[in-house]
């Protein structure tokens, strides 16, 4: 059997090392997943995750996260979560219940304080100073609020055919509270199958959300299509929907792999995305629309 990861963004390079070290030595795409989105979470430097995430327009870093088991299709998901180091693992935990699975807001910091994950102010210094400094742009050229939300999102695939899809993120920057996005909603966010494969979302969750685009990806490699196909089909043909009814669409970028652990990713700005599997070491690439329904993918 294969096995592999792909992951959005640059930052999750170093996490995605650390979990295909795992799925190398045999590890379970669950805990390989679990492991390189925290390292993601902790790296205070990735002001869009986890620890030293953008705080909300009150300066709270409201944080929201999703898991999903491509075997069973249990989902587990926070949104609005507050005070806790690991959202994702909080996610993953909750996918085991049969109810209550979705928690958002102070019921979803309640349960992670009650059930024992580690808990912590995650506004750092940088974090608030991003905030004083956004506010001061705004109230002197009226500068939007909003910028900054950038989602890691994975699909995990191992050697025994396992597969899981996770994603964690602060948001918008300078959101309204309460404010959830396409992360950690099923579709929308993510979306696996074990039996096909598994497709992660980036960018503003208002737009993503109108597409399903994740499950959209699925459901087109289970038709039969490649994972890269399917997703410059999905992507691209709801962008251009999407700017045809609403009159323009917000940036998205999508990731796939499918069960065999190939791999494709579509999006309608530049992007930056990491894979991994048995027959490549972790690479970074930058991907871009090529305006011909197609993506041009280079490695960095």
């Amino acid at each position: 059997m294969t096995y592999g990861m792909i992951a959005t963004w640059e930052m999750a390079y170093d996490g995605l090392q650390k979990g295909l070290a795992h799925l190398k030595n045999s590890g379970t795409a669950a805990d390989a997943l679990e492991k390189a989105i925290c390292a993601v979470e902790d790296e205070p430097t990735f002001q869009s995750v986890g620890y030293g995430g953008l705080p909300n327009a009150q300066g709270v870093v409201e944080m929201d996260s999703a898991y999903m088991d491509g075997n069973t299709f249990q989902l587990g998901a926070v949104a609005g979560i507050t005070d806790v180091k690991n959202p994702i693992k909080v996610a993953r935990k909750l996918s085991h219940e049969k109810f209550n699975s979705f928690l958002v807001g102070a019921g979803a910091t309640a349960y992670a304080k009650e059930v024992g994950f580690t808990m912590t102010e995650m506004l750092t210094e940088k974090a608030a100073q991003a905030y004083q400094e956004r506010l001061k742009a705004m109230a002197e050229s009226n500068l939007s609020p909003y910028d900054g939300h950038d989602t890691v999102g994975m699909v995990s695939l191992d050697d025994t055919g396992s597969m899981v899809a996770g994603t964690s993120t602060s948001g918008l920057f300078m959101k309204r509270p309460g404010r959830v996005g396409d992360s950690p909603l099923a579709g929308s966010g993510l979306y696996v199958d074990a039996e096909v494969g598994g497709a992660c979302a980036t960018g503003l969750g208002e737009d993503l959300m109108k597409g399903c685009l994740s499950y959209e990806i699925v459901r087109l490699m289970k038709a039969g299509l490649t994972p890269q196909a399917a997703c410059d089909e999905a992507v691209y043909s709801f962008d251009a929907e999407l700017t045809k009814r609403y009159g323009k669409a917000g940036a998205f970028s999508l990731i796939a792999m499918n069960n065999t652990g190939d791999w494709g990713v579509a999006t309608n700005v530049e992007f930056t995305f990491v894979v991994g599997n048995v027959n490549q070491e972790v690479t970074l690439y930058t991907a871009r629309p090529d305006n011909q329904g197609g993506t041009i993918i280079q490695a960095q």
